[in-house]
């Protein structure tokens, strides 16, 4: 060997034990120095855009997983939310290859067979940009509501936790405590923050954590001030259309410290709207529209991002399973819903900004419909370079250009159904103007966007 090759080696085992050293993996996300967005760790803005994948890791084989995450990563999400210990009688029923997570339902005893399948889906995912939002837990087993269902105590939630955190150090991965449920007494809570510490001293706390409470609800309720929830989740839920999902983001927003914040779980495509209430009718579905409306509602009320559902594919609806909330599209088909094509369209629409400089803004907009299903909504960048407005029913509404700092000026609507730009014009006029968008009614949602030209 050479002596150039051995200063190549020496250099790059250098490089690798550095990355690698005690601290842990170099970690993937962290929260910008605002508290309000998470960025990569070079400081370049990340998007996060995810989609609930709750069932994953539990019913879909390696050539099923390959496909449902390059079909995500194309579209351009970003995040994939699974769970290790699935909803879906995750401990008893064998993944695909007759395996179950835990030796005799025990966390401390995994089995090592069953987390093999995980390692696969959590490097493909890698090797295609996704992060995984990783739960460890379903909420079921760790609730005393689910009294049947429970087997974590504080204990081994911290041991679990620290395995997890270990196996998975060197991965991009978000962990995402909850799952579905909500912190009734102090014996859950003291639980939740035993698990987080354990993830914390399995991965040198590398990774972020959060927590996915019941809807709908706010992890902000419980866990804002708690040193180890790097950013905030709420679930928006399913109750009806038109539900503003984007209060809890303002909600968030006002808490001091700032810590980021976005929906886990909002209105998923294609399920009952309301399924939980008694006479609720199973034929009303939310479409592709209810998932616009939600993510743009909530992104300009502040959130960091967004997460995308379909109800046939949380749970991997297949006619092998039992379907579950009237779930009756395979999967495999429903990956390919036109809210999923949105979501995407959705994401290059902000990263084609500096999303980063966005801040909710209620003074921009004078007039315009400020309550139910055609609710305007906006954000300013903070240097007034540019503004987004949100109008979900095409009604017009009038803005306040004075806000705006910049010489000239170029107006575009927006489709977010197709992601089409139409300019309106170029020009330095600044003051009240009022605007009425292309079409209008319940699926003509339109987009204006207002930013300085150099």
């Amino acid at each position: 060997m050479n002596t150039c090759m051995k200063l190549q080696i020496t250099l790059l085992t250098f490089l690798l034990t550095t990355i690698f050293s005690s601290g842990g993996f170099a970690q993937i996300l962290k929260v910008s120095q605002n508290g309000r967005f998470l960025v990569q760790q070079d400081g370049k803005p990340f998007f996060y855009l995810g989609d609930t994948a709750w069932e994953l890791f539990h019913r879909l084989n390696r050539e099923e997983a390959d496909l449902y995450l390059t079909n995500r990563a194309k579209k351009g999400f970003t995040v994939i939310q699974a769970v290790v210990l699935a909803e879906q009688d995750g401990l008893n029923a064998p993944n695909p290859y007759g395996e179950t997570p835990l030796m005799d339902n025990d966390p401390t005893k995994p089995n090592e067979q069953y987390f093999k399948h995980v390692d696969y889906i959590v490097d493909k995912a890698t090797s295609l940009g996704l992060v995984i939002g990783m739960l460890p837990t379903w909420g079921a087993y760790w609730s005393s509501l689910n009294p049947d269902k429970t087997i974590f105590n504080t204990q081994n939630a911290f041991a679990y936790g620290r395995y997890l955190g270990q196996r998975y150090k060197q991965k991009p991965i978000i962990w995402i405590l909850g799952g579905d449920r909500d912190i009734t007494n102090d014996g859950e809570r003291k639980m939740m923050e035993a698990m987080a510490q354990g993830l914390k001293a399995g991965d040198g706390g590398s990774h972020l954590i959060t927590f996915h409470p019941r809807g709908p609800g706010l992890s902000s309720d419980y866990f804002h001030n708690a040193p180890w929830l790097d950013f905030n989740m709420y679930q928006s839920s399913h109750a009806a259309h038109d539900h503003d999902n984007g209060l809890y983001a303002e909600h968030d927003y006002k808490l001091m410290p700032p810590k980021p914040t976005l929906d886990g779980e909002p209105r998923y495509e294609r399920i009952p709207a309301g399924f939980y209430f008694a006479g609720s009718n199973p034929q009303d579905r939310f479409d592709d529209y209810d998932s616009r409306q939600a993510a743009y509602w909530s992104v300009l009320s502040g959130a960091c991002g967004h997460t995308y559902g379909n109800n046939n594919i949380w749970q991997m609806y297949a006619e092998k399973h039992k379907p579950v909330i009237a779930a009756s599209i395979p999967w495999f088909e429903a990956i390919d819903h036109p809210g999923a094509f949105q979501m995407g369209i959705l994401k290059k629409l902000f990263t084609s900004r500096q999303f980063q400089k966005l801040a909710p803004s209620k003074t921009i907009v004078l007039d315009g419909p400020d309550t139910g299903g055609g609710k305007i909504k906006a954000a300013l960048a903070n240097d007034g370079s540019f503004t987004i407005v949100y109008s979900p029913r095409g009604e017009k509404f009038t803005i306040d250009k004075s806000l705006l700092k910049a010489d000239r000026m170029r107006e575009v609507w927006f489709d977010p159904r197709y992601g089409e730009e139409y300019i309106i014009h170029t020009s330095g006029t600044k003051g009240i103007q009022t605007y009425t968008p292309p079409t209008n009614g319940r699926g003509n949602d339109w987009i204006l966007i207002i930013e300085k030209v150099d």
